[in-house]
């Protein structure tokens, strides 16, 4: 029972860390979070948004379900695209998976 009184005696000498020392490694871990996921995905989704606002008539699209297409008319939220000779369908403005070409 005394040995156990002895210890307490030496470790109250210490100091106790500061909570800013024991936030450190959760803080390092936000910041690699954010320049690994967070900022690459937010820059991948502005280059998207302003690909679909540059979208025009005759471009040639893929859609993000595959679809191979050609746009003959664009409206506020959608997209008209001819995949076939007298086959058109309407898509969403963000469908859009990529541009193919310009005409």
């Amino acid at each position: 029972m005394l040995n156990a009184y002895a210890q307490a005696a030496q470790g109250s000498g210490q100091q106790a860390a500061s909570p800013l020392v024991s936030l450190m490694p959760i803080v390092i871990i936000f910041v690699i979070f954010y320049f690994l996921l967070i900022r690459p995905q937010k820059k991948a989704q502005e280059e998207h948004k302003r690909m679909v606002s540059e979208l025009k008539k005759n471009d040639e699209v893929i859609t993000t379900g595959g679809i191979y297409g050609t746009i003959v008319n664009v409206k506020e939220n959608s997209l008209i695209l001819r995949i076939d000779d007298n086959v058109k369908i309407e898509v969403q403005k963000n469908a859009i998976g990529t541009v193919k070409k310009s005409r």
